[in-house]
């Protein structure tokens, strides 16, 4: 059965026998991280746009903000998400509502702090609070309690606010300065007449401004703020901000607050030199920080463990001194605060865009830390989702690019003693804020893939930890998630199990009544006899009371149409001195009608594309289409190129489409290269690229030309546009280059009233009717094997055999096998459906004894007769021969060629 399968959703319930007083095994501290399996990840909410911060209240619900400018609340007794408030802000660049706080007398109060950029001409962010009453946000109760001018247009605005233990307020302001007109170091451009977000030391380096700081206030019942003891600068103090707490900033974009001992720590997003450089300094580097107490932590005159940067004249382009680390000195003209700051403090874990030598384990690439909770079980109500002791006293820290969560140890005095990898099997899109709710269970918030962008893959999920026995992994399949009412669906729990073997599992189905039990089969049938939108629920139950959701969205009402595309002579084929095929588009749907019968055939859109070879042929997510992905393009996907970029819109870079477009004709692929692996800027504006040192050149290589084949508006590469009918062009390939002929036709259906449209595409690809063996769809007994930079097939033992799905026999009157049979002997046999079907060709029994004694030549071509079909089937290629052979001893071949003369 074909399934769509769905993540698992929503809350997980645990049951827990009431009234017990038993001290469990929860609260006896262990010396060994638990093991991953013990942890179980489910989604809340999906689909957020922008969202940013959270806060876990008290009665489980959770608040979430999103960048441009909406607060949401997640319910936790209904698992429905709401929008409570908005705010008109400006979310250009990196501004929009950033920051959010609950009082640490929320439950009495409802007050609600936010940071954000208001909307207008005005360049300030700003601090308010408001009153949340019956789970909305009033508006009108905002009490302004700080405004920070800025300079909208560009960088780094920080905006994390978190509650210490004495109930001061901290709130991580960025240096709202420029980073690409420094060549990647520290910007400190003192030029007469420039714009001052070049120069950093006039906000991150200044005592006087809030800016590249974090502030620490005393929020005041009347909606205004007190300055508490053991800021950085005392009241009175000339020249300087008593608000500020840390001084020395770049975009400290995430901050928490251990709860017990109040130190501060925070995520730092550091610069992007890829090297260190004499004259300017050291190479960039993130930063984890820790703030025991008020201090000084370096930027822009240090970075890391206070590596120091040089100062460097802008306009005579020299470097003349290294700053000293314990007595920097801002004489910056665009400074307003002291001249002589406080001594630099280090960083508390730091790391480069390459491998680490302090922190290896943190790994390479794109870098953006985030510092989360410091978690103390006693701090939290008792449950089987609560997180062990093992964790007391230990900081979660994350990193947004590199998607990945570490727990460190800290020893008696707070310092660094070792961190660990936490739950590294598990998938993290971009986490962007986690906190522990009251129950001590683990809620991460997750930004999604791109930048700047509504992800479907962001969302809110609660991480709980399984003491003793485990909870089940819900997973939900049904094999149509559209269609016309009455719609009838078979669904599937395949997949879903139990860590804990030995444990049965029981099924509990909610179909359209979401209060019910419908189902208690592990794979039933359901008919959805009226149209709407269904969230059907499977509960999976294990025999000790653990239990866990999973949900799919069914859309009952709209068939989606079908479509075809049919060529002339062979759908999977061509032959080299072809130059013209033609092809008819066939689309039906239920509700709309056919091609000329109700849809006109404008509405269905038609493109064909040619890719050359070196592309693999992967699935596609609607389950029967196929795509073709570039060895560059799976290159990027492992990569940090998505956080930045995207195919068609501009993000924090340039667009895909844009770079191809850009350079189109030109022959820039070694600039690009070392474009992408130095860093650079000034092609794209203000914008630049982040060095990458960690890439091979020749990846970056493969990358860069799958990039610039993107220059069609749907990211195909030489693409045009056709009608449903009439021939295909096949003019792009050559006696030695033999890429694949793609045709694409779409329709997107009307829907309906109360039902949205469906898109449905469908796609032929037209293949070199040479097939190089180990291009095969599926292999047993057959190894690939290295072949002077390519692959061949070694049939290791008798019945080995290879397959190429989806074949179309018509047309094909022979087939050329190009094989080598070494030192041992045996056949070929072409068969339909399997390895047992019926064999349609076949070879004679060969061995090297048959090989031609005139030529040198490795391999041989055996031809074989192919009888009429006009079947489309997999094709299997059985090797029959002798038992001797073996991994040592095998029979080889390197191609089929379906002949069609």
């Amino acid at each position: 059965m074909k399934t769509i399968s769905s993540i698992v959703f929503a809350a997980v319930l645990v049951l827990i026998a009431s009234g017990s007083c038993t001290r469990s095994n929860n609260e006896i501290k262990s010396n060994k991280i638990p093991e991953s399996t013990r942890f179980t990840k489910v989604a809340l909410v999906e689909k957020l746009d922008e969202p940013m911060e959270l806060e876990v209240l008290a009665n489980g619900n959770v608040l979430i903000i999103e960048r441009k400018g909406k607060l949401k609340l997640y319910d936790a007794a209904t698992a429905v998400t709401s929008v409570v408030g908005s705010l008109a802000v400006y979310a250009e660049n990196e501004d929009g509502l950033l920051g959010l706080a609950v009082d640490p007398g929320f439950d009495q109060n409802g007050w609600v702090y936010l940071y954000y950029a208001p909307s207008g001409t005005e360049s300030i962010n700003r601090l308010s609070r408001f009153d949340f009453v019956g789970d909305q946000l009033d508006q009108v109760s905002e009490k302004i309690m700080l405004e920070i001018p800025v300079f909208r247009g560009c960088c780094h605005s920080g905006g994390s606010l978190e509650f210490g233990p004495d109930g001061t307020l901290y709130l991580s302001l960025g240096d709202d300065t420029s980073p690409f007109e420094s060549d990647s170091y520290n910007p400190i451009d003192e030029r007469p007449g420039r714009a001052e977000a070049f120069d950093a030391q006039r906000s991150s380096g200044s005592s006087n401004d809030l800016r590249g700081s974090i502030l620490r206030i005393k929020p005041e019942a009347d909606g205004t703020y007190s300055i508490p003891e053991g800021n950085l600068f005392p009241p009175g103090t000339p020249n300087t901000r008593p608000e500020i707490y840390v001084l020395g900033n770049r975009n400290p974009f995430r901050i928490s607050v251990d709860q017990k001992t109040g130190y501060l720590y925070w995520g730092e997003v550091g610069p992007d030199a890829a090297k260190d450089s004499l004259g300017r300094g050291p190479k960039g580097y993130d930063e984890i920080n820790q703030a025991k107490q008020a201090g000084f932590f370096g930027w822009p005159y240090f970075v890391g463990d206070n590596k120091a940067y040089w100062y460097y004249d802008f306009e005579r382009k020299e470097s003349s001194f290294q700053y000293e680390a314990s007595k920097p000195i801002n004489n910056s003209p665009n400074n307003s605060g002291v001249i002589t700051l406080p001594p630099a403090q280090p960083a508390f874990i730091w790391y480069p865009y390459d491998a680490s030598v302090d922190f290896p384990m943190v790994g390479e690439g794109g870098r953006n830390a985030m510092a989360g909770p410091v978690f103390y079980s006693d701090s939290h109500e008792k449950s089987m989702g609560t997180f062990p002791a093992y964790f007391d006293g230990k900081l979660f820290i994350y990193d947004w690019m590199r998607n990945w969560i570490f727990v460190v140890t800290m020893d008696e005095n707070g310092d660094f003693q070792q961190m660990e990898p936490f739950m590294p099997e598990t998938v993290f899109d971009k986490p962007v804020d986690m906190q522990f709710g009251k129950d001590g269970t683990l809620y991460v918030l997750e930004y999604g893939t791109f930048w700047n962008s509504q992800n479907d893959d962001s969302g809110l999920y609660r991480i709980s930890y399984s003491e003793g026995n485990r909870i089940p992994i819900a997973n939900i399949a049904a094999n149509k998630t559209q269609g016309a009412a009455p719609l009838t669906v078979s669904f599937s729990s395949e997949g879903s199990f139990d860590h804990d073997s030995g444990d049965s599992l029981s099924f509990s189905w909610f179909f359209d009544e979401p209060d019910k039990v419908q189902s208690t089969l592990s794979n039933p049938v359901y008919t959805f006899k009226e149209s709407g939108l269904y969230r059907v629920k499977l509960t999976v139950s294990d025999d000790k009371g653990a239990v866990s959701d999973g949900q799919i969205t069914i859309q009952v009402g709209n068939e989606p149409p079908e479509i075809n595309i049919d060529f002339q002579t062979n759908n999977t084929f061509y032959w080299e001195s072809e130059r013209l095929r033609g092809f008819e588009v066939h689309v039906a749907d239920k509700e709309d009608g056919a091609l000329h019968n109700g849809i006109d055939p404008n509405q269905v859109l038609v493109n064909s594309t040619y890719l050359e070879e070196g592309f693999d042929v992967i699935l596609a997510s609607e389950g029967h289409q196929q795509a073709l992905v570039s060895p560059g393009k799976q290159l990027m996907e492992g990569s940090d190129c998505y956080a930045c970029h995207a195919l068609n819109n501009a993000s924090v870079g340039p667009s895909f489409i844009d770079v191809a477009r850009k350079y189109a004709g030109q022959k820039v692929e070694e600039t690009l290269v070392q474009t992408v692996i130095q860093g650079g800027g000034g092609v794209w504006g203000e914008r630049v690229m982040p060095a990458h040192p960690q890439l091979a050149p020749e990846d970056v290589g493969l990358m860069v030309a799958y990039i610039l084949s993107l220059d069609t508006a749907d990211g195909e590469s030489s693409g045009r546009t056709l009608g449903t009918e009439g021939p295909l062009p096949l003019t792009q390939h050559s006696g030695t280059s033999f890429g694949r002929y793609i045709l694409t036709a779409s329709y997107e259906d009307k829907g309906g009233a109360d039902v949205a449209p469906i898109l449905r595409r469908t796609q032929v690809q037209l293949r070199h009717a040479k097939m190089s063996a180990s291009s095969a769809d599926g292999f047993r007994d057959a190894a690939k094997a290295n072949n002077q930079g390519t692959y061949i097939i070694k049939f290791t033992a008798d019945g080995a055999f290879i397959f190429f799905n989806d074949i179309d026999l018509r047309g094909i009157k022979f087939v050329n096998f190009e094989l080598d049979p070494a030192n041992t002997s045996g056949k070929l046999e072409v068969r339909l459906g399997s390895e047992d079907g019926p064999v349609i060709a076949a070879t004679p029994v060969i061995s090297k004894e048959d090989k031609p004694l005139d030529t040198d030549k490795r391999w041989m071509d055996v031809r074989v007769d192919f009888p009429q079909r006009t079947d489309q089937d997999t094709l299997y290629i059985v090797f029959k021969g002798d038992p001797k052979t073996s991994i040592w001893n095998g029979f080889l071949l390197n191609s089929i060629y379906a002949g069609n003369e």
